[in-house]
């Protein structure tokens, strides 16, 4: 089954919470990523949702810049009501359909190192 953690070990689940703390603790002010591109950066490409869940449940993330994660279309999540005005105080842009303008704020990494 996709995207679930019974696919992990602990350690698996470990690791990969691990990253996707540690990948979104960089993105850069003024950029945003996908939670499928933190997954597939953190090894787990098939496991976008549980970028979200770590994001919305780990106390660590508490600290992070989550408002900088979006997903793949550039939309906002629906029930977090700061996240577009967080995204607008940082200067990035919404179209018309009320997505970011990924062409023009996609935070462009293809790897990273831990």
């Amino acid at each position: 089954m996709k995207d679930h953690a019974s696919n992990m070990s602990p350690q698996e689940a470990r690791e990969f919470q691990d990253a996707v703390l540690d990948i979104v603790s960089q993105i850069p002010k003024g950029r945003v990523t996908t939670y499928g591109n933190i997954a597939t950066l953190a090894g787990w490409p098939d496991h976008s949702r549980m970028v979200g869940h770590i994001l919305r449940y780990s106390p660590e993330a508490s600290k992070l810049p989550c408002h900088r994660v979006v997903n793949a279309v550039g939309r906002t999540a629906p029930s977090w009501l700061q996240h577009r005005p967080l995204l607008e105080a940082e200067d990035v842009h919404f179209l018309a359909n009320g997505h970011v303008d990924m062409k023009n704020y996609l935070w462009k990494i293809e790897s990273f190192t831990f």
